[in-house]
């Protein structure tokens, strides 16, 4: 009865097909996880970031004035007005006018109860009051109005200035990169000299090496 060989069988071609096809399959494989990366880490990359980016490919300047540009929520005429009023209202001249105001309406009525025995707005001066709390309470929002305005502009200067500093911050690596590579290159040249001197230099030797057997 003949015993089974115990030789190692060759690869079929099936085997052989499978593994030429494998080798396609992984390469692929790594070209779409290599492509799944690069957008990872491209939609990682902000707004800002990708502008500025592109304005360093481009070779342009990305620095802007923003003293005349308009807040990012129009600049209509109530918010000019809203401006105007916060700036009145944290002035010194409102500060005095609100004095004056106070005090004269004070005297006014103290002497036309004094003259009168009555007056519009006697003693505690409610009228007066009512009046101050309808003008605060007027001009507590139209104060808070200017302020998001103002931290709106603020937030534009400020993204403005983090892309100046970024596109700043680019160039000054790529003109290192540059120089290393200068420095590189001379480095190589220099060394390729100090080859070409050692050669010359052996064959001086050489040459007066052998000019005193040859005599």
């Amino acid at each position: 009865m003949p015993r089974p060989s115990s030789s190692p069988s060759a690869p079929s071609t099936q085997d052989q097909t499978a593994g030429t096809a494998a080798k396609p399959s992984a390469a692929s494989a790594a070209k779409v996880f290599g492509a799944s990366a690069a957008l990872d880490a491209l939609s990682a990359i902000d707004e800002h970031t990708r502008k500025v980016v592109a304005h360093v490919r481009q070779r342009t300047h990305i620095s802007r004035n923003l003293g005349h540009q308009a807040a990012p929520n129009h600049d209509s005429l109530g918010a000019r007005a809203a401006d105007t009023v916060a700036g009145f209202g944290g002035s010194w001249t409102f500060v005095l006018l609100f004095v004056f105001t106070t005090l004269a309406w004070m005297v006014v009525n103290t002497l036309l109860l004094a003259w009168q025995g009555h007056t519009f707005d006697p003693y505690p001066y409610i009228l007066l009051n009512l009046v101050l709390s309808m003008l605060a309470a007027i001009q507590a929002p139209i104060i808070l109005m200017s302020q998001n305005r103002q931290a709106d502009k603020d937030r534009v200067r400020s993204e403005h200035d983090y892309e100046v500093n970024l596109k700043a911050e680019l160039e000054i690596m790529l003109l290192h990169d540059k120089i290393d590579q200068l420095q590189n290159q001379q480095w190589h040249e220099l060394l390729a000299l100090q080859r070409e001197q050692l050669q010359l230099l052996e064959g001086l030797l050489l040459q007066r090496g052998s000019a005193p057997q040859a005599s």
